[in-house]
């Protein structure tokens, strides 16, 4: 999940220092576990609630996952939770515990019909660090804040590449979604609005420079031309607000903030989570969308 560089926060330092020496349990699954208690007992997570929860997971001693300083997780506990998840250790704490949890590969294997977790082998081990923060009984409010925690999210991403762009002194044109937009070749004509196809040739970078996917560069296997529908969601929020800027003929790079990128989930294995993105864009061409051919029923 989280693949780019974690310093572990000192939330996290003090859970694996306190969990230390503490005896380990099991739930009926064999889900292995401690928990570790927060210091003031708050009300304890039941079924029928939505937990809010920081969560870090490390596989083979590396951290892949970090949630401290992001978006906490959000979860409902069912009555009934899932065989050798963490939903049977979550209705065991209480708002303010940690949990340290301990999971086999070759169980989750074995529960999976034989198919072992991507990039992990026989024998290697699945910790995952969670602190309870909050639960919710009401569905509705946990909504409402988890769309505060996706908007402040939104709000951090959008500083970040405010202070890369500024610490290169690129000038951009910032959208009302938060991308920007560098124009390097000014096009010809109008901007591409609702409704207009677009031809694009494309190639994507991660800010180290890495690239990830192009249809410029044969050696990603596709090299034909990349069209979308301005409004009908056929790329991701940013790419899409930022070629909205670009004019037939135009040239651009823009600069994309993770969450109107590919966001928490990232694109495994070359996109990680919040990772912010820059693509390398030509507008080749705007068209109006080519307009299906009439159905029976329409002609009659």
């Amino acid at each position: 999940m989280q693949f780019f560089r974690i310093i572990f926060s000192l939330a996290v330092v003090s859970m694996l220092a306190t969990a230390c020496g503490d005896a380990y349990k099991s739930t009926k699954s064999g889900l292995v576990y401690k928990i570790i208690p927060g210091s003031k007992k708050g009300k304890q997570v039941k079924a029928g609630t939505v937990v809010k929860f920081h969560v870090v997971v490390m596989q083979k001693d590396s951290v892949t996952y970090n949630s401290f300083g992001k978006i906490p997780a959000f979860a409902y506990v069912d009555s009934t939770p899932r065989n050798y998840d963490i939903s049977e250790v979550l209705p065991l704490l209480n708002i303010g515990d940690s949990a340290v949890i301990v999971q086999s590969v070759d169980t989750i294997a074995k529960l999976q019909g034989g198919q072992m977790p991507a990039g992990l082998k026989k024998g290697d081990k699945i910790k995952i660090l969670l602190r309870v923060l909050d639960a919710y009984d009401n569905i509705p409010i946990a909504q409402l804040m988890y769309n505060k925690e996706n908007e402040l999210q939104k709000e951090r991403d959008i500083k970040e590449v405010e202070a890369y762009l500024n610490s290169k002194k690129i000038r951009t044109i910032k959208t009302p979604a938060g991308a920007f937009v560098a124009i390097s070749r000014q096009g010809e004509g109008a901007l591409p609005d609702t409704g207009k196809q677009v031809s694009l040739k494309y190639t994507g970078f991660n800010f180290n420079g890495d690239k990830f996917d192009s249809n410029v560069d044969p050696a990603f296997g596709h090299t034909d031309t990349f069209k979308i529908v301005i409004g009908q969601m056929g790329s991701i929020p940013g790419f899409e607000e930022g070629v909205k800027q670009i004019a037939k003929g135009g040239k651009a790079k823009i600069y994309i903030p993770s969450m109107l990128g590919y966001g928490m989930q990232g694109a495994a294995p070359k996109i990680k989570p919040y990772e912010h993105l820059i693509f390398e864009v030509e507008m080749l061409d705007i068209q109006d969308v080519e307009k299906l051919a009439p159905t029976k029923k329409e002609k009659e």
